[in-house]
């Protein structure tokens, strides 16, 4: 490894604002890339670079890009989101860094790539159509029976999502997906239709080095039915890193790793748990969205944040303490609002009781009083998340529970005339 003390974040954006202060405290600088000339839609707006010793904007040339990056001589390269996984991927092959290769990157980005690549493993993996028309899309349906999800290739965090219990309404889905704009300013060239998978949802966060999987959280989705989507994801809760869910997840979740070559950094995988046994949703080459390492620290002492950084750049310290189980010192819900309304926001007029919530950890307001609700059909649709945390379990649950009771029709104060 070079003497060197700097590392290069590709697509480093508001969402994994973490990171960067955690290479910091070890000693090291971090330089931004960005791998396209404009940032994504969904974060487009202020950005702190001010973490940041330099930031270098790919506009196409690879050669400028690269050599820009050679001056700073960097130690290794780390996706900083879902968008940058690919050109990660390629930076650090061809630096010479510890990295993933490309010869797998689509498999780690392409939703029905990645499934197959799981069924030529051997490895449990749902039954899928990569749509070609809506003539074929309609009768893969009318065969399959039952209801079926309808997604774009490409992207994240339930956007275009679709859960279709017929044929005309998998048509439908497709036809609203094909050409639109994804959340990261991609136009949705393809779609996915995929049987709908029967059980719990989890989360497995892994962090990797050298091909050794350290499993550092595991959470549960929180579901409900609302606004005409079948399992709208409304929270998401810390589990312990034991117990019978999470014996049958692990050794699936490390073999869909080595499945798809993930070998060095983060993965946030998302499984069913099937009365089949587990099953791929999908899975981000990168860590974890919905700032759930940031619930770790406190929660666990350490999370992804913490073993990203051993895997990069102390591998002796990964490899002396991997296979350390995590401990719950406080349990943690993130519970998501769900509004079944489109209107200004003129109040929450709840959030005294909210605020009175023994386990409250933050109130994060994504839409504020003046702003505009929309319909929660996905993560980013939720107007307003309430994290709480505590030691005890049941005090947790029991103020999610209330949270669920207080959101409903009078827990917005609209403007009628908007």
């Amino acid at each position: 490894m070079s003497d060197s003390r700097t590392v290069v974040m590709v697509d480093a954006y508001a969402p994994t604002r973490r990171l960067a202060p955690v290479f910091h405290k070890a000693g090291y600088r971090v330089v931004r890339v960005q791998s396209t000339p404009e940032a994504p839609l969904v974060y487009q707006g202020a950005f702190d670079l001010s973490p940041y010793a330099g930031n270098i904007v790919h506009t196409g040339d690879l050669d400028a890009t690269l050599a820009a990056v050679q001056d700073w001589d960097p130690v290794a390269v780390v996706a900083g989101g879902e968008v940058g996984v690919e050109f990660a991927d390629l930076l650090g092959e061809l630096l010479g860094l510890p990295n993933n290769g490309t010869a797998l990157s689509v498999a780690r980005r392409d939703k029905y790539v990645q499934i197959e690549t799981l069924r030529a493993a051997g490895l449990r993996a749902t039954r899928q159509l990569l749509v070609e028309d809506a003539g074929q899309l309609e009768g893969w349906h009318a065969g399959f029976g039952g209801r079926i999800v309808v997604k774009p290739i490409r992207s994240a965090a339930g956007d275009g999502v679709h859960f279709c219990a017929t044929p005309e309404e998998s048509v439908a889905a497709y036809r609203k997906i094909l050409g639109s704009e994804n959340i990261f300013s991609h136009r949705n060239d393809a779609v996915v239709a995929q049987e709908y998978l029967t059980g719990g949802e989890y989360v497995v966060d892994t962090v990797s080095c050298d091909g050794r999987h350290q499993v550092t959280d595991i959470w549960k989705y929180e579901k409900l039915t609302a606004n005409g989507i079948t399992d709208l994801t409304c929270g998401v809760r810390l589990l312990p890193r034991h117990g019978a869910v999470q014996e049958a997840l692990v050794p699936y979740a490390c073999a869909v790793l080595d499945a798809l070559g993930i070998r060095f950094g983060a993965a946030h995988l998302e499984i069913k748990l099937t009365p089949d046994g587990p099953c791929l949703v999908e899975v981000g080459a990168r860590m974890a969205g919905l700032d759930l390492p940031g619930f770790c620290q406190p929660a666990l002492g350490e999370g992804q944040l913490e073993w990203i950084v051993d895997a990069y750049v102390r591998p002796r310290r990964f490899a002396a303490r991997a296979g350390v189980d995590y401990e719950v010192r406080k349990h943690v819900v993130s519970a998501w609002a769900v509004s079944t309304r489109e209107a200004r926001l003129k109040a929450y007029p709840m959030m005294g009781l909210i605020e009175g919530l023994e386990s409250l950890y933050d109130v994060r307001p994504v839409v504020s009083p003046g702003g505009r609700l929309r319909r929660t059909v996905d993560d980013l649709s939720t107007p307003l998340i309430v994290n709480l945390m505590h030691p005890v379990e049941e005090i947790v649950d029991r103020d999610f529970g209330t949270f669920r009771y207080l959101d409903g029709p009078s827990f917005y104060e609209l403007d009628e005339d908007s």
